[in-house]
């Protein structure tokens, strides 16, 4: 069949992280009973239809859809993406909470447009970067115009705020623009502008600043901002090697703020231990490996830098989340994919792993 041909290693972890997503998810949604505000049923009704379904739907037509209508109409989705983003700051449209504007609410669920600029942004600069692979080693046809094309969603996701996702875009484009043969010489003044950047994100918002002191001293904030990392080791601890069995989480209960979101790593290792995380580690190294691999024999270099931004977001948005809940990184509120709160993550995950079997159908011969 058209819509499932392709890579077929690449087809079955996408499928096993699928489903496997959806049951680690609602066995996490289960700690959810024991709060008031909480809806169980309605919750995974949402992951289940409106991420699995909707997702399932979007990954056949991305695999379905020619591959030279996404590289004619690359530029015009990142537009679109751009403008959706925006419309979270009208009020009426825009849903504010925790302190941040970044979905658009929907009356009967909410939606997240970031996670459509994610592949907005990896179109565009797919499609800007392979007609100029041999033009990138001139700064005015490589360093400032990539610069441009950062700063402009860069500026929308920080505007909300949503620092994490900013940050994972400024990486994926980063590794995006040498993959298509940029000089070393511009990641210094890349890495250097970056981190003037962070450092002013910083100083400026309070609560990153809360987030990178909790980070170096958890235990001195152990019942305010360092609870959830607190808990979180606590969860990882208590799982041992082969853990407490699946859906025996304790911490999912009242303890673990998020135990379906951000933390909802934690509850997988504590249900099942040392070789359940190892085994879920294995799968996205394995679908990022898979991806890149597909990059690399792609006929095209707009499909092989496409498939290489699609799969390095998602594993780095894995790792991000995976090393803040066991303390490595500070925590950064990314979801882990397939498998974390939210319908529209896991919808627009699947469609970029639509798209990247899309790619491996068009490799050279």
């Amino acid at each position: 069949m058209k819509f499932v041909s392709g890579d077929r290693v690449f087809l079955m972890l996408v499928i096993t992280l699928a489903l496997a997503g959806i049951a680690i998810f609602s066995s996490a949604a289960l700690g959810l009973l024991a709060r008031e505000s909480s809806s169980v049923s309605r919750d995974i009704l949402l992951q289940t239809g409106l991420g699995l379904g909707l997702g399932l739907v979007a990954f056949l037509l991305a695999r379905a859809v020619p591959f030279a209508l996404i590289k004619r109409y690359a530029p015009h989705f990142f537009i679109a993406t751009l403008i959706l983003t925006a419309l979270v700051f009208i009020p009426g449209i825009g849903f504010h909470s925790g302190g941040a504007t970044r979905w658009i609410n929907l009356r009967v669920t909410t939606f997240q447009p970031a996670e459509l600029l994610k592949i907005g942004f990896v179109f565009a600069l797919a499609w800007w970067l392979a007609p100029r692979a041999r033009q990138l080693r001139n700064p005015k046809k490589g360093l400032l115009p990539f610069v441009a094309v950062l700063a402009v969603p860069a500026a929308l996701l920080l505007a909300q705020p949503n620092t994490s996702t900013t940050m994972l875009l400024l990486a994926t484009g980063a590794v995006m623009y040498f993959a298509a043969g940029a000089p070393w010489r511009d990641f210094g003044i890349l890495g250097l502008g970056v981190l003037l950047v962070l450092s002013a994100v910083i100083l400026a918002r309070p609560y990153v600043l809360q987030r990178v002191k909790t980070f170096v001293d958890p235990s001195a904030h152990s019942l305010s901002s360092g609870y959830q990392i607190q808990q979180a080791l606590i969860a990882v601890g208590s799982g041992g090697l082969l853990g407490r069995g699946f859906g025996q989480s304790v911490e999912k209960f009242n303890y673990l703020p998020e135990p379906d979101g951000d933390s909802v790593f934690a509850v997988f290792a504590e249900e099942t231990g040392f070789i359940g995380t190892l085994i879920l580690l294995v799968l996205f190294v394995a679908l990022a490996a898979r991806g890149i691999v597909i990059a690399g024999n792609s006929a095209d270099l707009f499909g092989g830098l496409m498939a290489l931004g699609f799969s390095f977001l998602i594993i780095l948005q894995a790792f991000i989340n995976i090393g803040a809940m066991l303390g490595i990184i500070p925590l950064t509120g990314l979801p882990l994919p397939f498998i974390s709160h939210g319908g529209t993550a896991l919808a627009t995950t699947l469609l970029m792993c639509g798209l990247i079997l899309n790619v491996s159908v068009h490799k050279r011969a």
